[in-house]
């Protein structure tokens, strides 16, 4: 390895150390496993949490994500060893590590499949990165919040573009600025988070929401997941064209002649379980 570079093996595909991974029944749930330093980031956990989100994202019989953390936290932000050896890098390897780490955070945005998050204890820095990503996040009424790497002497540029998405500009100027930790209800208000649940009903809260896209067409909700995307980076002009295409496309696929003509007849949808 050359000097002033962080590396490490390829991963494998969901089986490594760091992170787990469980399909069944066409859920797949990914879990961040290094409970003992809070499930912080280092070079190993984005390079192994990018390799699974590919994976998933190229299975065509998964309907669902769930993302969560063992152990007491949902995601503690970057690993103080890893930050320590940062100290040591140049310009030029501070870039490689947080390009890969923006690569990481963009297969989870990206991914073709609803991805749940299931938010417990913290999500600070990074982890709070990952509830930014999630397209339905959860949080049990505990969990603290915050972007807190301004404490640090350092700014949380990586995942500036998924929170800003998420929070808008105005939030993010109150809370970048301040590093300061926010409870599960701010986290609701401000858009981070979609529900806020007891903590002993985080489990259910997640079913519930896995119970709903069960009753949806697989690629009807790939299909909005990606419309959301497209149509908030459009022109105003160009999503007059954007989504017709859109739905023209879906209309006269077999998912969608089947969940037109089931809601016709009144019986409920072949895809729906």
């Amino acid at each position: 390895m050359p000097r002033g570079s962080r590396g490490g093996a390829e991963p494998g595909l969901g089986m490594a150390d760091t992170i787990k991974l469980d399909v069944t029944g066409g859920i797949a749930r990914v879990t961040l496993a290094r409970p003992d330093v809070r499930n912080a980031f280092n070079a190993g956990v984005i390079a192994e949490l990018h390799a699974v989100f590919t994976r998933i994202n190229a299975a065509d019989d998964v309907r669902a994500i769930v993302l969560s953390g063992e152990g007491t936290v949902f995601c503690g932000g970057a690993d103080v060893k890893w930050m320590r050896e940062s100290l040591d890098l140049s310009v030029e390897a501070n870039t490689i590590d947080a390009e890969r780490m923006s690569d990481m955070f963009r297969a989870i945005d990206n991914c073709a499949h609803p991805v749940i998050g299931r938010i417990h204890g913290a999500a600070l820095g990074g982890g709070a990165g990952l509830a930014a990503v999630c397209d339905i996040a959860i949080a049990g009424d505990e969990a603290i919040f915050g972007f807190t790497e301004v404490k640090l002497g350092i700014i949380p540029a990586v995942i500036s573009p998924f929170v800003l998405a998420k929070i808008g500009p105005s939030h993010a100027r109150a809370l970048f600025l301040t590093g300061e930790r926010f409870g599960a209800e701010r986290a609701l208000q401000i858009g981070l988070v979609h529900r806020v649940v007891p903590a002993a009903e985080l489990d259910a809260a997640v079913d519930a929401a896995l119970a709903e896209i069960r009753t949806a067409g697989p690629r009807a909700v790939s299909a909005a997941k990606l419309l959301v995307r497209r149509v908030g980076d459009a022109t105003y002009h160009e999503t007059r064209a954007l989504t017709s295409e859109a739905i023209a496309n879906q209309r006269v696929t077999p998912e969608g002649q089947e969940g037109l003509r089931a809601f016709l007849e009144r019986r409920k949808a072949s895809f729906a379980e």
